[in-house]
């Protein structure tokens, strides 16, 4: 099974293939299936994961300057016109995120390598 970095990448380059049409809602459903799936199955999350599932709401309610219990999909389209760009506006989000995590001496460079299309 594909780690968290290497699926989101498959799913930027080919969105309707994963999600049906490119939505931040799909996708943030698509990923919680996917970590529910890979936890019934007893795959361990890559420490890249842990700190996405537990720093990207925090990092983002931080740069929105917003406290809340909504999921970052909900806060990614907030500030987004429709679904489309609201899941473009994820990736860029993504990537900043990572960058940040690069800074503090996280390996999420190496990780976002694979969002490229290939």
């Amino acid at each position: 099974m594909d780690g968290l970095f290497e699926i989101l990448g498959k799913i930027k380059a080919q969105p309707g293939m994963y999600l049906g049409s490119p939505s931040v809602e799909n996708l943030f459903m698509f990923l919680v299936g996917y970590k529910t799936a890979r936890r019934e199955l007893g795959i361990e999350p890559t420490e890249e994961e842990l700190k996405f599932y537990g720093a990207f709401q925090p990092w983002l309610q931080e740069k929105f300057k917003i406290r809340t219990n909504n999921s970052w999909a909900a806060l990614i389209q907030f500030h987004s016109v429709n679904q489309k760009e609201a899941f473009d506006h994820f990736f860029s989000l993504l990537e900043e995120f990572c960058q940040s995590h690069q800074q503090q001496g996280s390996d999420s460079l190496k990780e976002l390598e694979t969002l490229k299309p290939k």
